[in-house]
């Protein structure tokens, strides 16, 4: 399991990037909040719809989640 993040600052067509621990992408902590362990992205972004219902997986770290 890996901890997942969620980019607090929206990109520029407004979704919300769900990045791995691991992410080359990852934000800087001013502008992540952390969603938990998770076995897979699916449930990262889940959770963080919660709070950001345009949320997305990053292509980079959670190609399996990632939409255009």
């Amino acid at each position: 399991m890996k901890n997942y993040y969620v980019n607090t600052k929206a990109q520029s067509n407004g979704d919300h990037e769900v990045h791995t621990e691991d992410c080359s992408y990852l934000p800087s902590t001013a502008n992540q909040k952390s969603l938990g362990k998770f076995s897979n992205c699916k449930d990262a972004v889940t959770e963080a719809k919660k709070t950001y219902t345009q949320s997305n997986g990053c292509k980079t770290c959670c190609p399996d989640c990632h939409t255009n």
